[in-house]
């Protein structure tokens, strides 16, 4: 499965206490924040400057946070970094340069490898923890150079569904522009081909808003969404089915609403429950059928990725 927003891990004591924590990121500040999922004890666990931070992941077993800086757009300067949980120790595992403009980021937990879509590269890409190896996975720029122009050929959200040999990303279109799109693709490139004519990427979900964010229950076999464009399908939370059968594909369902823009997603799914972010400065939490909305943290700048996991106590 996906490096789940919600991870529970074996620390080496079975039996060893866990409480849940929220993580997530302040553009507008360059920070990363953490607090309990009511919303209460809220730290700041770093505060880097302004690098556009972006994508979120959390490695409990190893006691890591990952997380994505944009760094300026139409530069090549975007990178991927990794701290401890308690924000010391802070390195650089994907220099600027080694990524454009990296989003969101997901630790695939099987592979132990780091999953990110790249947006003005026009790329999905991977990477050992250690940032070695870093690999394009999908290229959809068509010969366009970098920065790409396109908004259609963005990457911005992933997901990574290890049980059923796929990844997921969408590709947000321009702002407003209802060109949004959500694809998918076998997690290893088919043999004798290569990230820019791969022939195995399907089209899941096309014309949608400005689709940004995903995770998933792979249980359930359902994929979640964040999309920051015009109401009424946008700034909404959706869900679908993962596998949809294109002749009795059902249109998405939107269970959560009246976001200002979108962005963040984490699902908890031991605790049927999401946690989402928006780009107005708030944080919200509902069940997974979108019930028993509230609102956790409000007023904090423009936030963008969000996880949850359970973390023992101390670490």
């Amino acid at each position: 499965m996906s490096a789940k927003a919600s991870t529970s891990i074996d620390t080496g004591a079975k039996n060893a206490p866990t409480f849940g924590r929220l993580f997530f990121l302040n553009l507008s500040a360059g920070r990363i924040l953490s607090a309990n999922p009511d919303g209460s004890d809220l730290k700041t666990i770093i505060s880097e400057g302004r690098k556009l931070p972006d994508g979120l992941a959390l490695d409990v077993a190893s006691g890591h946070i990952y997380w994505t800086n944009m760094g300026v757009p139409k530069r090549n300067d975007g990178s991927i970094m990794r701290s401890d949980l308690n924000g010391r120790n802070m390195i650089s595992i994907v220099p600027p340069g080694g990524t454009f403009t990296p989003k969101q980021l997901q630790l695939e937990d099987r592979s132990r490898k780091l999953y990110w879509s790249d947006r003005e590269g026009m790329r999905v890409m991977r990477a050992n923890r250690d940032g070695s190896e870093i690999e394009t996975l999908v290229d959809t720029s068509l010969g366009d150079s970098r920065p790409g122009p396109d908004p259609k050929k963005w990457c911005v959200g992933i997901a990574v569904d290890t049980d059923g040999g796929k990844f997921y990303w969408t590709q947000k279109g321009d702002h407003h522009a209802g060109l949004g799109r959500i694809c998918r693709a076998n997690i290893q490139v088919p043999e004798g081909q290569s990230a820019g004519n791969r022939s195995d990427i399907e089209l899941l979900f096309d014309n949608l808003p400005e689709p940004i964010d995903l995770d998933i229950d792979p249980v359930n076999r359902m994929l979640y969404w964040t999309d920051r464009g015009d109401p009424p399908r946008g700034n909404t939370v959706n869900r679908a089915h993962m596998d949809p059968h294109a002749e009795n594909r059902k249109e998405p369902e939107i269970v959560f609403t009246h976001l200002m823009e979108g962005i963040g997603l984490a699902l908890d799914l031991k605790g049927d429950r999401m946690f989402i972010t928006d780009f107005g400065g708030s944080v919200y939490s509902a069940n997974l059928d979108g019930s028993d909305r509230k609102t956790l943290l409000f007023a904090e700048g423009n936030l963008t990725g969000i996880a949850y996991a359970e973390v023992p106590p101390g670490r």
